[in-house]
């Protein structure tokens, strides 16, 4: 019986998956160990801030171990699969884990070029970081205090210092003790692995309790029993009226988004109601005309348009504010959001350069972002780089609302129910289609007066929908 030596087995870490996001949480495991697995394979579906993708492997091997269950939050760079290579090479995309053999015997393995596959969408850049060849035989590695220690014992001067460790903290914590004026090498972990908490920083910014006077000890005339501890209290809630659930993925990423640009953009929101009879006209017209067989024709595809001409005729609304360099970022194109509330919460992919597509086009697009956000298959591109956004918040049958722009995005426009409606139609009261729109926009970017002028030249156009040919 031949023992497969550890060697040949390889720990395929949680692959970072870029845009910013630092965990994800295993779903689903499409593998058991004792499994054979080959390259590309899909071994688990995980979910990241922003969506759920396929999780394919680098390599061919039989899975030894599945380090963490469905359900488990996992940071990037943490393993989650143990595969046995059954003492094959190890795949150029992955670098062997154990100790290198000396130049002579091992020469170096050629880096992988270009992107290499981890998640649906996208992948991890190639290091940019060139090796040196190696010359002789490898040198053990020394830490910098070591190395300043033996520096002092070999006669060299004395011990260096040395650069404290930088606190373990994940970006949200960080910026939090910032704005709290927390030094967090200051802060005592209490998180895995010396990760540093909200908590933590928390009780750090806490203010701490004046130390009390001494008080002069008085020896009693006998003994005295100390009187016992009183138990801490224990925090519970009712099972049977509550019901906890854990804020995490895409609600997690929601909530930090919509709470960040709320406090952050100063939000100014206005409304209009208008007769939509003729744009619901046309739609018809449009479902039955061969340039749009097979594809999604609704007044959302028209709203659509009528957003994009109102941008090109006011391109200034187009925009992102930039703190970090004091710069109002003017955009030449437009990615347009939609929002979408799928099973898993609310996510916003846009449509890539929406600004230069045709009608029917523009209704092709617009058909593969609902299919593919029903489906849990929206990947995190696909939610980055939106410029605009629109939420229809009228498929639940309300009128309007006041909508919280998308990070990073100067406007964000509400399409209310649309209901028949009593309206004065060339002098006479009519029963007429009508809906509310909600145009919400960052008022450092946007004055009222361009706001404004945005919001009702999508309602003149959705009202003589002919606009579309004379604007355009």
């Amino acid at each position: 019986m031949t023992t497969m030596t550890e060697a040949s087995v390889r720990e395929f870490k949680m692959p970072d998956v870029g845009e910013g996001l630092t965990e994800a949480e295993i779903l689903k495991w499409y593998v058991q160990p004792g499994d054979t697995v080959t390259d590309g394979q899909v071994v688990c579906e995980v979910e990241t801030a922003k969506a759920a993708v396929e999780l394919p492997i680098p390599y061919d091997g039989v899975v030894r171990e599945l380090h963490f269950p469905e359900g488990t939050t996992v940071d990037v760079g943490t393993a989650i699969i143990a595969v046995d290579l059954g003492g094959g090479a190890a795949p150029a995309a992955e670098a062997p884990d154990r100790a290198e053999a000396p130049a002579e015997t091992a020469p170096e393995e050629a880096e992988p070029q270009g992107r290499q596959p981890v998640l649906v969408g996208y992948g991890v850049a190639a290091s940019s970081t060139k090796r040196r060849p190696r010359k002789g035989a490898d040198v053990p590695r020394q830490e910098p205090a070591a190395q300043a220690l033996q520096s002092e014992l070999n006669g060299h001067g004395p011990v260096a210092a040395v650069t404290p460790p930088r606190p373990l903290a994940k970006p949200p914590v960080r910026k939090l003790a910032k704005d709290l004026g927390v030094d967090l090498a200051a802060v005592t972990p209490t998180g895995p692995d010396g990760i540093i908490t909200r908590e933590d920083v928390h009780a750090a910014a806490a203010p701490q309790a004046p130390a009390a006077e001494p008080v002069p000890q008085v020896t009693p005339a006998g003994p005295v029993t100390a009187p016992a501890a009183a138990p801490a209290p224990v925090l519970a809630y009712d099972t049977a009226r509550e019901t906890r659930i854990p804020v995490k993925g895409v609600r997690k990423a929601t909530a930090a988004a919509m709470v960040g640009s709320a406090f952050t953009a100063p939000h100014v929101t206005e409304f209009v109601t208008v007769d939509v009879t003729r744009t619901m006209k046309l739609v018809e017209e449009l479902k039955q005309d061969k340039e749009f067989a097979g594809l999604r024709v609704n007044p959302l595809l028209l709203i659509s348009k009528a957003l994009l001409v109102a941008i090109k005729r006011h391109p200034d609304v187009n925009a992102s504010w930039d703190e970090a360099n004091q710069e109002i970022v003017r955009k030449h194109y437009v990615n347009l959001g939609i929002a979408a509330a799928t099973p898993r919460g609310l996510i916003v992919p846009n449509i890539k350069d929406a600004h230069a597509k045709t009608l029917p086009q523009l209704a092709e697009a617009l058909g593969e972002l609902v299919s593919t956000a029903r489906d849990g298959k929206t990947t995190p591109a696909a939610m980055q780089g939106g410029t605009v956004t629109i939420t229809n918040v009228g498929v639940f049958g309300v009128d309007t609302g006041t909508p919280i722009l998308n990070p990073g995005e100067s406007a964000i426009l509400a399409v209310g129910a649309i209901k028949l409606q009593p309206w004065v139609h060339k002098g006479k009261v009519k029963p007429r289609q009508v809906t509310t729109l909600a145009l919400s926009f960052d008022h450092r970017l946007v004055d009222g007066e361009l706001g404004s002028k945005v919001l009702a030249d999508v309602a003149a156009i959705l009202e003589q929908p002919k606009r579309l040919i004379t604007w355009a």
